[in-house]
């Protein structure tokens, strides 16, 4: 049984991943800002809980080190907690810009920080999980400084991943699609929601969606993983399938074949055939 502390455990990707960890038998230390959602969810499953501002300089710290001493070493950290404003490019402001930064790649670095100092001096290994997005990959009209500390954590947590490596803790990172959570704290409009969320696989994702992958890559069935970015997105990642064709769709050529219109299909009854045509 693995002590896990998850970070913005009050609702959405966070809570379902709590859930998935208790169900498997795990003790839990949940951490988050909103203090009643967070009791709630603390209280459901029979967790201690902080109530922390990860945000600030010594937060990130301060709860591992709480978590450790409360309740014994952290076998496993989830650093879920995180923010996504909508601002324009020309309205970032300083506070803006480190308001998000801070939150979503400062917390996370600070956190396996503090956990990877605690574990190399108690000779234990351990497993980090960081949230990232797709957002990390594809900037969109008002996510400019989210996508920024996004792809920020990637790398941070592929750096991580190199360095504590040689002490047997390993670092990944799970990247959701679209993922409703009616967040209060992170709101989505309607219109948004339905361009992004049916990706290939024809279903939005869900919390549990993410939650799944979490416990596999934090657990001794990914042990030799390390250093991974794994995408969990309904295939959203592989295109955009909302776009129009390139050309018109494909025909039936006369052999029985498809080809595109105004392209050539070799005669296979010619040896010959694929040689000086042009389309």
């Amino acid at each position: 049984m693995a002590h896990v502390l998850v970070t913005g455990a009050a609702s959405g990707i966070g809570r379902a991943v709590a859930e998935h960890f208790a169900a498997a038998g795990h003790r839990l230390t949940l951490v988050d800002i909103d203090a009643a959602p967070l009791a709630d969810t603390a209280k459901a499953l029979g967790a201690a809980h902080q109530v922390r501002d990860l945000g600030s300089a010594d937060g990130p710290s301060d709860a591992i080190s709480d978590g450790w001493q409360a309740h014994g070493p952290v076998d496993v950290l989830v650093n879920a907690a995180g923010i996504y404003p909508s601002l324009d490019m020309t309205e970032v402001t300083a506070a803006d810009w480190d308001r998000v930064l801070a939150l979503d790649t400062r917390a996370p670095v600070l956190a396996t920080a503090e956990l990877a100092r605690r574990a190399i001096a108690s000779g234990r290994t351990s497993s980090v999980v960081n949230i990232s997005s797709g957002a990390a990959l594809r900037a969109r009209p008002g996510g400019g400084p989210y996508a920024a500390s996004k792809a920020a954590l990637e790398m941070a947590t592929r750096a991580a991943a190199l360095e504590l490596g040689p002490h047997g803790i390993r670092v990944n990172a799970v990247s959701p699609g679209f993922i409703g959570v009616d967040s209060t704290c992170n709101p989505v409009t309607d219109e948004y929601a339905t361009a992004v969320s049916v990706p290939p696989l024809g279903r939005p994702g869900s919390p549990a969606d993410i939650a799944r992958a979490v416990v596999w890559i934090a657990g001794p069935d990914a042990s030799w993983v390390t250093g991974e970015i794994l995408r969990v997105d309904g295939g959203s990642g592989t295109g955009a399938t909302h776009l129009p064709r390139l050309g018109p769709p494909p025909r039936t050529s006369s052999t029985g074949g498809t080809t595109a219109t105004g392209t050539h299909t070799p005669d296979a009854r010619r040896p010959d055939s694929t040689k000086g045509h042009t389309s």
